[in-house]
């Protein structure tokens, strides 16, 4: 499990300065911590789409966003994330929860979600990783390290 805590002081100290969301079940459990920390600004929007132009803004003016939602979001606002990413081609961060995917897995669910999430992810040519259930805030931060030294957008997969 990813500690909230552990995860906004491990993004902070490598300076990211926002935090876009629509928090869901699972992602949600951070937002105390969220919150809590005075040196990251928690901006909450209303459609995920909104989440990518703003980080994008933050992004052109030199500020270091990560944006955080769950995938039926994702599949809504796929337009404004191909054209951050793409088009304007910024090093979008991005922590996608994929709802029922351990479910999935085990193939205890009927959830499309998992099972449209990565090959949209692979046809739009985006880095991603899906984290395994035991990972911890420090993984988490790896790869926005990783993302940002390599200046390249990546797409963090949290399994639900």
């Amino acid at each position: 499990m990813i500690s909230g805590r552990d995860l906004v002081v491990g993004l902070v100290n490598q300076g990211v300065s926002h935090w876009l969301w629509i928090p869901d079940s699972e992602l949600g459990r951070w937002e105390a911590d969220l919150v809590a920390e005075p040196r990251l600004r928690l901006i909450r929007v209303s459609r995920e789409a909104e989440a990518f132009g703003i980080a994008a803004g933050l992004l052109l003016v030199g500020k270091q966003p990560v944006v955080a939602m769950q995938c039926t979001g994702f599949f809504d606002a796929g337009d404004a994330f191909r054209n951050v990413v793409h088009d304007l081609q910024l090093p979008l961060f991005l922590i996608l929860g994929i709802r029922s995917y351990l479910a999935y897995q085990e193939r205890r669910t009927a959830d499309t979600c998992p099972r449209f999430t990565i090959p949209i992810l692979e046809a739009w040519q985006v880095p991603y990783q899906i984290l395994n259930a035991q990972a911890k805030a420090a993984d988490l931060v790896q790869l926005y390290i990783s993302a940002r030294r390599q200046g390249r957008p990546f797409v963090a997969c949290i399994p639900e």
